[in-house]
């Protein structure tokens, strides 16, 4: 039998793909959840000014930058996770953080599948962009050099992350 599957799948066709294919709802709930975790989400800009401060506004919805040095997250030390400040989806463990020496908080590497990209040319010359996958908030740009190991530097705006502690 051939199907013709899109690529990407809303959390209700995966489902029902799912349960075509004889999967049961106890077998497709991991599934499910992990499709749900990235669905877009699509907020008009009042909700997302009553849902943002100013400042993440600014970075998450028009690509902004933070003033470097500004984040107390440049200091954060703890073992947890760096969340986007828009739709809280984790995007960097705390093992991958770095001091990059920039004055923005820098990781090595984002954990899987939290990150889309996509060149921009506000500094004149190309950049890679990076954005939350779920909801395309603005989070930074990433580099070439940066430690092992990826060798990558994702230079974060500190107002886009919240950080949660390890329990």
């Amino acid at each position: 039998m051939c199907m013709n599957i899109p690529s990407t799948l809303t959390r209700r066709q995966t489902m029902k793909l799912l349960s075509l294919l004889g999967l049961g709802s106890q077998a497709a709930a991991p599934v499910a959840q992990a499709v749900a975790a990235t669905d877009p989400w699509k907020l008009s800009e009042a909700e997302w000014k009553k849902r943002l401060t100013p400042a993440q506004f600014d970075v998450l919805r028009e690509e902004g930058t933070e003033r470097p040095g500004s984040s107390p997250l440049n200091a954060e030390k703890r073992k947890g996770t760096y969340h986007c400040a828009g739709c809280d989806l984790p995007l960097f463990s705390s093992d991958t953080k770095y001091e990059s020496g920039t004055g923005w908080p820098s990781f090595h590497t984002p954990l899987a599948g939290a990150l889309g990209t996509k060149t921009d040319y506000k500094a004149i010359f190309p950049r890679t962009e990076y954005h939350c996958v779920r909801c395309d908030g603005h989070q930074g740009h990433v580099f070439n050099d940066g430690p092992k190991p990826s060798g990558k530097r994702y230079c974060n705006n500190g107002v886009a992350l919240t950080f949660k502690a390890a329990a």
